[in-house]
């Protein structure tokens, strides 16, 4: 089997470039000309595999999703414009009045209030378990439950639950499972290994690297066979009978892209396919920085907790070593005394940059509870576990050394 950077530097374009350009041209253009009007036609209906309007497809977009899903073995990939279109498309797809999703309150601020505040508001109810706690999550499901949504490591809470024994559970009662993977990306994590049917994350994180854009990919692996689930809108069950397992697919494909209008643009596409071509290489040095800084830093006794799943003492060390190896992401958090001991270290800092996303290039430190979680109550964010202590770091591609120089310094000074 090819190596990953085989496969991504190998995947051949939709059509031979005119001028054969090594490099995918960016196709900056909203329209397509046809030779006829039959044509245009079959480009429209669906007849042809013909770009008609780059709302609804275009050659540059096209061209990241075919290198992901030759790299992933996805049955498709979909590229939108961030990672909550991605989710937002997902759920979209799959919901209808009445029916539930089963999830955690560990989830990332926008994703849970998409479920409980966008989607409820139609008629959609978020179930919140331990999905850490296989008897609990199995309580609630139920009929009417049309899947299970979870974040493989929780942002910031840095939760793991067991996938494969969710996967079994869910497919039990003919429930797909999904699964937001940003956190660690498809070449060091293989989400389909561990029986997730469809996967979600933010391209504009580690594939974009140097956040050079917004962008975010649906993979659907074609393992869920929507004919058995037992909660569906009629939109997706009109597609069952004919088109099986590839029902959710050609929803995506036919109804919301074009409905919903957020395609990613060519420009993005196009950094994103570059970023494609190191990503592996930058995950794994930013990744094994991560792993040593977490281990430098539980030696500074003013940091109250280090957390991060490669940690050897960390609770769920054994499970993140089975399902992501020993570099799960470059995403670790602190713990100080309080919100005030959080503030005065982050305005120290000189190296490491306040700022939200995660994987850029440049290190990034954020205060989540006052940020991302900001518009919660103090209840709900004691419910989710997000605590005014916390200091999320996402590590970049500076030296280790110097990120630690940094928080020393931004801790003793």
């Amino acid at each position: 089997m090819s190596k990953y950077e085989t496969k991504i530097l190998t995947t051949p374009y939709g059509k031979p470039d005119a001028y054969h350009a090594l490099a995918m041209p960016v196709y900056y253009t909203a329209a397509y000309e046809f030779d006829s009007a039959e044509d245009m036609e079959a480009a429209f209906c669906g007849r042809s595999a013909e770009h008609a309007y780059s709302r609804i497809s275009n050659p540059t977009v096209q061209y990241l999703e075919r290198r992901v899903q030759a790299t992933t073995g996805a049955a498709s990939v979909t590229a939108l414009n961030s990672g909550m279109a991605a989710i937002s498309y997902v759920l979209t797809a799959i919901t209808k009045t009445g029916c539930n999703i089963v999830t955690s309150r560990h989830l990332f601020g926008n994703t849970l209030s998409y479920m409980t505040d966008t989607l409820g508001g139609y008629g959609v109810q978020t179930r919140l378990a331990d999905l850490t706690n296989p008897a609990a999550t199995e309580t609630a499901i139920d009929n009417n439950t049309c899947a299970i949504f979870l974040e493989i490591i929780t942002n910031p809470q840095m939760e793991v639950a067991d996938l494969q024994a969710l996967s079994d559970m869910a497919h039990r009662h003919h429930v797909p499972l999904i699964a937001d993977t940003t956190i660690v990306p498809f070449t060091a994590f293989h989400a389909k290994d561990f029986g997730v049917d469809i996967e979600v994350l933010s391209s504009t994180k580690y594939i974009s690297g140097g956040a050079t854009g917004l962008g975010g990919l649906i993979l659907d692996y074609g393992s869920f066979d929507w004919r058995i689930s037992t909660c569906l809108p009629d939109a997706l069950q009109r597609r069952t009978d004919k088109l099986g397992k590839l029902a959710f697919t050609a929803r995506i494909k036919t109804e919301l892209i074009s409905n919903m209008g957020a395609m990613m643009t060519p420009q993005v596409a196009y950094m994103e396919t570059l970023g494609l071509e190191t990503l592996d290489l930058r995950y794994r040095q930013q990744a094994s920085s991560a792993l040593w800084l977490a281990q430098q830093l539980q030696e500074i006794t003013e940091i109250k907790q280090v957390t991060y799943t490669g940690l050897s003492g960390n609770a769920y060390y054994g499970l993140s070593q089975k399902q992501f190896g020993n570099l799960p992401g470059a995403m670790l958090t602190i713990d100080m005394t309080g919100k005030e001991d959080c503030y005065r270290l982050m305005n120290r800092l000189k190296t490491i940059r306040r700022a939200t996303n995660l994987f850029d290039h440049k290190s990034l430190a954020i205060h989540p509870a006052s940020t991302i979680f900001g518009n919660y109550s103090d209840t709900q964010r004691k419910e989710m576990d997000v605590k005014d202590s916390t200091i999320r770091l996402s590590i970049g591609l500076e030296d280790p050394k110097d990120l630690l120089d940094d928080l020393k310094q931004a801790i003793m000074r």
